[in-house]
């Protein structure tokens, strides 16, 4: 089956880089609170980057889980490719669970960072307490 295998690994990276470079000029559309958020592909690319380098600059390092906790918001999309993109692990958390099922989670899967939504910050304190 010559000719008809891949070159490359695929990866998400190749998934970014193709979106960011032929989609550039199409939008993600997320529908928040205060109505609907509106960015191109190449603004989404640009912070995605920009994301990842801080989390890169904040010590993560490859191979280390980060967590997140959040809606399915344009702002997750950026997680969900700067993590994996930066080589650390995602791990999603589900805002469903109770506390105390979400301290057993994060601690058995040893997060080195939770990014937490805005909107959920109240849990951060339940959490601690559980």
């Amino acid at each position: 089956m010559q000719g008809l295998m891949m070159d490359y690994p695929l990866t998400l990276q190749h998934a970014f880089d193709r979106a960011v470079r032929i989609f550039h000029r199409k939008e993600i559309v997320t529908r928040t609170d205060t109505g609907l958020h509106r960015y191109t592909y190449r603004e989404w690319g640009k912070r995605t980057a920009q994301l990842a380098h801080a989390l890169q600059d904040a010590g993560v390092k490859q191979g280390e889980r980060i967590a997140t906790f959040g809606w399915n918001t344009y702002r997750h999309l950026e997680l969900y490719f700067a993590i994996p993109c930066l080589g650390a692990v995602l791990h999603t958390l589900n805002v469903r669970l109770f506390a105390e099922q979400l301290v057993y989670i994060i601690n058995n899967a040893e997060d080195k960072i939770i990014l937490l939504m805005e909107t959920w910050s109240p849990i951060r304190e339940h959490c601690r307490s559980a």
